[in-house]
């Protein structure tokens, strides 16, 4: 004979609300703790970006109200020369900044990372010039590339020429210019970072390349390399994201001049925005720039998933 145990309805309503606490404390409870900063992130992220949407399709001074013009400021964008133009100076600041840069980063990294006495002046003399303002850098170089005082002068004096001229100035030599410059500033933040990267790799590796006889240049094409891979692809997919969202040295120098030859995306945007109060096509522009950074990440996604170690 079979008997059945009942629960006393107190037990079984008791387990209910330890289940309820439970789930709040496990489900609930974390929310509560990120409300805070989800809100400000949806305040100060989520509503310009939706609001950028709407004023893309009107057309709007940035001041009262907006008139709804639908898809025209795109329709307007694809047919406009200064958009095509700042977006070819675009992808030729890409150009520069992902070979002269990371190349120059890489070859100090491997230069510096067997020494030991005396690396840390070496890498705090070359990170320097992250750390210093755009302002201050765009000032110095400025006077330097001045041709009546700065480098050029000093050249022409030895007897070298070509030196004879305004770089900022010129509009065959105004974007490699100012691109220089933010070598100058940029490389030696990634120096720093394929030097960390490179500590991390384990000496036997090298010890292992040693044995086999492999030379130096065979120890960084087989050893280092492989081993800073994901750094360097994730300094590619930042310097992409960078590079289409450039605007301090350019504006600082020479705001897109001369005759626009510097001008790219982010200085059209503030043009188009702040002197001729375009704000909806100035808006269009930013949008169109934000799905140019969306589709460099989704091709970065998209080969991760097919197994490249990104």
């Amino acid at each position: 004979m079979q008997q059945t145990l009942t629960l006393p309805e107190g037990t079984i309503a008791s387990r209910k609300a330890d289940k309820r606490r439970a789930f709040f404390r496990r489900k609930v409870v974390p929310w509560l703790f990120v409300l805070p900063i989800l809100s400000i992130n949806i305040l100060v992220v989520a509503a310009p970006a939706f609001s950028s949407v709407y004023f893309s399709m009107t057309k709007w001074s940035g001041i009262g109200s907006a008139e709804w013009i639908g898809l025209a400021n795109y329709q307007a964008l694809l047919a406009d020369p200064g958009f095509h133009h700042a977006f070819m100076n675009n992808v030729l600041w890409l150009a520069m900044f992902l070979t002269v840069p990371i190349g120059m980063a890489l070859i100090a990294a491997s230069l510096l990372a067997p020494i030991r006495r005396g690396a840390i002046v070496f890498r705090l003399s070359l990170f320097i010039p992250y750390v210093l303002p755009s302002v201050v850098s765009a000032a110095l170089w400025r006077s330097l590339f001045s041709p009546d005082r700065g480098i050029p002068a000093l050249l022409t004096d030895m007897g070298i020429p070509g030196f004879d001229k305004a770089f900022l100035g010129d509009s065959r030599t105004a974007l490699p210019a100012i691109a220089f410059i933010d070598n100058w500033h940029w490389w030696g933040f990634l120096m720093v970072l394929f030097l960390a990267s490179m500590q991390n790799i384990p000496p036997d590796l090298y010890e292992s390349a040693r044995l086999d006889g492999a030379n130096r240049w065979q120890e960084f094409r087989d050893v280092t390399l492989p081993g800073i891979r994901p750094t360097i692809v994730f300094m590619i997919l930042m310097t992409t994201i960078w590079s289409f969202l450039t605007f301090d040295y350019i504006w600082i120098l020479t705001q897109g001049g001369p005759a626009r030859a510097t001008e790219v995306l982010a200085v059209l945007v503030f043009k188009e925005a702040f002197r001729n109060f375009n704000a909806g096509y100035a808006a269009a522009i930013g949008l169109t720039m934000s799905f140019f950074v969306g589709c460099v990440i989704a091709g970065f996604q998209v080969l991760r998933r097919r197994g490249w170690e990104i």
